[in-house]
């Protein structure tokens, strides 16, 4: 499974997510700005705002947020400032880290980011130095409850699918880029609850770690989802399930 979606299954696990909820939305809506900002006010026709509405949703962000967001994108303010931005570095036990980041001051960004990292006793490193080690996949979930894996496997391969896991009750199912779409409008054709569709960075190459650098590990994810200018984290080792 993906890097930032097993972080994604732990922070749920250890009751983060509704702590941070408040700082979510704020992350949310700043996603889907630059999106409309980039490629317009239409999500039929810009397909990363599609998207990021769509994960907004998922977020049980309410609908006048959202509206408010892409209003904004299209009347000015925050978002004309906004850089996307990917930071790498590495973390503890030689894990690979890549931070995708919205920032509208990159001096407060990069330290801010090095002193997460330093924390737990890693680094920021230089464009390149990790990225490497990534690929960008497509990634759709489905809640596991009441879903027939086999049928559920078929129908995504046959619609392009790569690879169907199943893990922390639900299925993610790993697509090519340019199939995400393509294999979520047969999901829900078919019925089936899609509960996130989104891109992400997938390692392509794995390190094993001791449990007292996965342990300071969680800590430096932890730290990098507390950043304001933080949106999503990637890294290159599995988690243990019983991590605390």
């Amino acid at each position: 499974m993906a890097g930032h979606s097993k972080w994604k299954n732990i922070r749920t696990r250890k009751g983060k997510q509704d702590a941070r909820r408040s700082s979510l939305f704020t992350k949310l809506a700043r996603e889907m700005i630059v999106a409309a900002k980039n490629g317009g006010l239409d999500p039929d026709m810009n397909a990363r705002l599609r998207l990021a509405i769509a994960k907004a949703k998922a977020n049980s962000m309410p609908n006048e947020a959202i509206k408010r967001a892409i209003e904004k994108a299209g009347g000015g303010g925050e978002g004309e400032h906004l850089e996307e931005i990917t930071y790498e570095g590495y973390g503890p036990g030689g894990v690979a880290v890549m931070v995708k980041c919205l920032t509208g001051n990159r001096n407060r960004t990069v330290s801010d980011l090095r002193h997460a990292f330093s924390k737990e006793g890693g680094n920021l490193a230089e464009n390149g130095s990790v990225s490497w080690q990534f690929k960008q996949r497509g990634e759709i979930l489905v809640p596991a409850e009441g879903v027939d894996e086999e049928a559920l496997t078929l129908l995504a391969l046959d619609a392009g699918a790569d690879d169907v896991e199943q893990g922390d009750g639900a299925f993610t199912i790993v697509t090519p880029v340019e199939e995400l779409h393509t294999v979520q409008d047969a999901l829900t054709k078919e019925g089936y609850p899609v509960q996130e569709a989104d891109l992400a960075m997938h390692p392509t190459i794995k390190v094993k770690i001791g449990r007292e650098d996965a342990a300071r590990l969680l800590r430096l994810l932890e730290r990098l989802d507390e950043l304001e200018d933080g949106q999503e984290t990637y890294f290159n080792t599995d988690l243990p399930e019983d991590l605390e």
